[in-house]
């Protein structure tokens, strides 16, 4: 617990997660510049929001990843020890677990979120099509260690992390990543990955700008979250979305917009706005393939097949525990 969440935890009747959340949030906002971390934007309302992002036109990494799952699954089998457990990382909706499991004889499956809520609903429709498929859901936030449950402890582990959700991270942070993942799935562990690749700007810009405004109201629901759980008093309408490209860095950043001088309140604290100041609240960086296999092999992973898609847009990598 960070120590704005112990003293937190002091003043006001909070569970130790919602204490956690506060103290990221007054840590955050805090900083010059303002920030907020993007593992807050998945309370049951953004995982829904998020759903929707997947599907639409402008957004390709979801479909493109599918679609490459759905076309190398019976090579990913082949690889695939029978009898594993599949332990996703950061697990949402279900689409690209079920490739996996379709094509794949696992015998367990252990989807890891933060948002149990959502995670109990997305497991419970899953045991209605998979009824031999041991479920165990894990609330817990994947970033940092966690236990597996006693019942997968004896059987093969198989790590998923698809939607690119890696290039959320600094990339020292994916690192770390890499790394924690490697030890909470123990020797001889294998990993499925998806990551997404550089590309054209435009398209890239238009991905995360879509037209229907669906990552716009993503992004500010971290705002309506810190109202409904942190006594917050943003007001929604005072902030814009914005994402744009930051070529240096090989990276998508989000942003929300002050349109105007304000100050809002929470828990006590007082955080002044000047107009055009932004919250950062999320990067999204997009790898070459080179840059990616060292990445891997710097947290004690190896590369054992890379697929792509027909236009190089996505990459899933299998990854060795070396």
């Amino acid at each position: 617990m960070n120590v704005h969440a112990a003293a937190l935890a002091k003043a006001y009747p909070f569970d130790e997660a919602t204490s956690a959340f506060a103290g990221d949030v007054i840590g955050d906002l805090a900083r010059h510049p303002k920030r907020l971390s993007p593992k807050y934007f998945y309370d049951a309302t953004g995982s829904e929001l998020f759903e929707q992002i997947t599907v639409l036109p402008e957004y390709y990494p979801t479909r493109t990843e599918l679609g490459i799952l759905r076309d190398r699954g019976d090579e990913i089998a082949a690889i695939i020890p029978g009898g594993a457990a599949l332990v996703e990382f950061g697990a949402g909706a279900t689409p690209t677990a079920r490739l996996l499991l379709e094509h794949c004889e696992f015998a367990a499956y252990v989807p890891v979120a933060i948002s149990g809520d959502f995670l109990k609903a997305q497991a419970d429709g899953l045991r209605k099509d998979f009824p031999d498929l041991g479920i165990y859901p894990v609330a817990a936030d994947f970033t940092t260690p966690f236990a597996l449950p006693e019942a997968v402890a004896t059987m093969p582990k198989v790590g998923f992390f698809p939607g690119s959700t890696l290039g959320n991270f600094e990339p020292s942070e994916a690192l770390a990543f890499l790394r924690s993942a490697r030890q909470i799935l123990g020797h001889g562990a294998q990993m499925i990955i998806g990551v997404d690749l550089e590309k054209d700007e435009r398209v890239l810009y238009d991905a995360y700008n879509d037209a229907a405004g669906v990552t716009a109201r993503f992004n500010l629901n971290v705002l309506v979250r810190i109202n409904r759980e942190l006594g917050g008093n943003f007001d929604l309408s005072g902030f814009t979305h914005r994402s744009i490209y930051n070529r240096d860095r090989h990276r998508i950043e989000m942003h929300l917009i002050s349109r105007k001088a304000q100050t809002v309140r929470i828990l006590g604290n007082t955080f002044a706005f000047r107009p055009g100041e932004s919250i950062h609240t999320e990067n999204s960086y997009k790898y070459s393939l080179p840059r990616f296999t060292a990445l891997a092999r710097s947290a004690g992973w190896t590369v054992r097949e890379s697929w792509t898609d027909a236009n190089t847009m996505f990459s899933v990598h299998a990854l060795v525990a070396d």
